[in-house]
């Protein structure tokens, strides 16, 4: 492919990416939008192609992650926070913890080097981590893989549970936010303005060199705003796979051979991680269950460490207390933001020499 004409090899990506998202969206994998593009861009940059995707863009598509977290900072939910916060503090508490035990486990072991074990292990919206990870040094491409492999993992364990508590198959994720479904027309003023805070805030943010700030900036400014509801926060589905592409191509197009190789050797490892953390925070879920008097698969959502977006879909395409979902997912998002950092520089400490970058 290395031959091919420029042209050429946009096409073959665009072609791969589709291919993908389409197999995963049919397999309603929730991540399917960002994986697709990301797994085309792995196999056309590993067969040869020479693309990249520049920085400015990539900056963007933060922005419009930042604005995708934001959008999900509700009152009601800070109402949950507030109204029942020793549970959610012992749930962010111990999955942070458990996140940090296992992202040291896999430095010791030499699978990783620190910072990438440090954020492909953080529980949260896996773009961000990828974003965050790739600002504080760690490899974005094996963070990717962790996090993206942990939300299969997670979208499988949370819906066999669901199932086997409820006894049936959960429904089609309903529509997030009513902007979402209503006419195009009146949907233009609102995705302006959140177009405007998306990429104004992730410019700034990254002219003035804060960390992660392509994707902090929008998120600080947008939720003040929409929890204030003075900005509807709008992002329609194709906006989103917008930036959810570039994030995947911007990451898959700097796979090579010797990255991919290593993530499949670290495999076994990889996947053992992904279910002891799992399991760890299974621990809160029951510890939830008995503080608060929810129900098993409320406690167990609420605790799963997968994306904020996957396992909004299972909680509302089930019974599931959705606000006390959401809440204890976006707290722990907000405090794996600010705890990431030192973390990762603590778990960075333990790696040993061999658990080096492999690209470089």
């Amino acid at each position: 492919m290395r031959a091919w004409p420029r042209t050429l090899q946009w096409v073959a990506l665009f072609l791969a990416s589709g291919v993908f998202g389409v197999a995963l969206h049919a397999a309603q994998l929730p991540a399917a939008l960002l994986l697709g593009p990301l797994l085309g861009a792995i196999c056309v940059a590993v067969c040869g192609a020479q693309l990249a995707l520049p920085r400015p863009a990539f900056i963007a598509a933060q922005g419009i992650v930042g604005c995708l977290v934001a959008r999900a900072i509700t009152a009601s939910i800070l109402w949950s926070i507030a109204k029942d916060w020793p549970a959610m503090l012992l749930i962010v508490l111990t999955t942070v913890i458990a996140s940090g035990l296992v992202g040291a486990a896999l430095t010791r072991l030499g699978t990783l080097p620190g910072a990438t074990a440090a954020w492909g292990s953080a529980p949260g919206a896996a773009s961000a981590m990828v974003a965050m990870g790739e600002a504080f040094g760690a490899d974005p491409r094996l963070v990717a893989f962790m996090q993206y492999l942990r939300v299969v993992c997670v979208v499988f364990t949370a819906s066999l549970v669901s199932r086997l508590l409820l006894g049936a198959e959960p429904v089609a994720l309903a529509p997030s936010h009513p902007h979402d479904v209503a006419p195009w027309t009146s949907q233009i003023g609102p995705v302006a303005v959140t177009l405007l805070i998306a990429w104004i805030g992730a410019f700034i943010g990254a002219k003035a060199r804060i960390p992660a700030g392509g994707m902090l900036v929008p998120m600080v400014v947008g939720g003040a705003l929409h929890i204030a509801e003075l900005v509807p926060l709008t992002l329609p589905q194709p906006l989103l796979a917008c930036a959810y592409a570039a994030i995947g191509w911007y990451i898959g197009l700097r796979f090579t051979p010797k990255v991919l190789l290593h993530a499949i050797r670290a495999m076994p490892q990889l996947l053992l991680a992904t279910f002891a953390l799992i399991a760890l925070c299974g621990g809160s879920a029951v510890v939830l269950h008995l503080m608060l008097g929810t129900d098993p698969l409320t406690a167990f959502l609420a605790t799963t460490p997968g994306g904020l977006d996957a396992v909004a879909i299972i909680a509302v395409g089930t019974h599931a207390d959705v606000p006390l979902v959401l809440a204890a997912q976006t707290l722990r998002l907000l405090a794996v933001i600010v705890t990431g950092p030192p973390l990762a520089r603590l778990i960075a400490r333990l790696s040993r020499p061999a658990a080096t970058d492999p690209a470089v």
